[in-house]
């Protein structure tokens, strides 16, 4: 149940959003960079989240241009991955095999960048663009 949990979460890590941060430095490692801030109908940007569970653990998500996904556990440890998608205003992760898609409802992106996804069932998870 907690793998489960775990597993939610980093989907809707995946399906976090963010303010792009204005700054005149250079990034050197741009998959390292905060992801730019998405649009209100054009869903999360590529890029690095954190998503917090109700409980405190920390995961990760990483969201690639080509439209797929790789979801991290606190340890380092790939458990999910597959396509992601920006369906009806909602965030969606395709995990590889034989488990369903699952859209999170996104709340409004607070001043630092964060915001609350939500799983149909009800699971809310903190996403955060992760900082370089």
């Amino acid at each position: 149940m907690k793998n489960l949990l775990l597993l939610t979460a980093l989907a809707a890590l995946s399906a976090c959003s963010q303010k792009a941060e204005e700054s005149k430095e250079t990034v050197a490692a741009p998959a390292e960079a905060a992801a730019p801030a998405p649009t209100s109908d054009s869903g999360t940007p590529p890029g690095t989240y954190e998503v917090k569970m109700a409980d405190g653990t920390v995961a990760s998500s990483v969201i690639n241009a080509d439209g797929t996904y790789v979801d991290v556990d606190p340890t380092g440890k790939t458990v999910k991955k597959g396509k992601f998608a920006h369906k009806d205003g909602k965030d969606c992760f395709d995990p590889d095999g034989d488990e369903a898609e699952e859209c999170w409802s996104l709340s409004p992106v607070a001043a630092d960048g964060s915001f609350t996804a939500t799983n149909p069932e009800g699971t809310a998870v903190t996403v955060t663009p992760k900082k370089s």
